[in-house]
């Protein structure tokens, strides 16, 4: 039974605030999530990346021209490489070190080091 002058449910405000407070509250999820992605995406390029090194550390070790490229084409990104090559204390080692970087990143995503065989170690 209904009391005359009594309000019942919510009023205009009330409901506008919930809204409001729900809106918040979906913008900081949406922010979250988008987070979430461009670390993901972030991993996938570095991971990318390494097997584009490792590649390059292969090539190198088994002496393919095609160790000298760049870019490489991988997984629809061209990735610039670049090796060097210093000398150990073993003159029949040379130590290598192959950076890979997007085609527009500042910076390495990774750097690998190796060692590659001289072969001039006789019996």
């Amino acid at each position: 039974m209904t009391v005359p002058g009594s309000q019942e449910g919510f009023t205009l405000i009330e409901a506008l605030v919930a809204l409001l407070v729900l809106a918040i509250a979906a913008t900081g999820l949406v922010r979250a999530a988008e987070a979430h992605v461009d670390s993901i995406r972030n991993v996938e390029r570095r991971a990318a990346a390494e097997l584009v090194a490792q590649n390059r550390l292969n090539e190198i070790a088994l002496g393919d021209p095609a160790a000298r490229r760049s870019p490489v084409a991988m997984l629809g990104e061209a990735w610039v490489v670049s090796t060097s090559e210093t000398a150990t204390a073993d003159p029949d080692l040379r130590k290598v070190v192959v950076s890979v970087s997007g085609a527009n990143d500042a910076a390495p995503l990774v750097s690998l080091d190796g060692f590659r065989d001289m072969g001039g170690t006789t019996q």
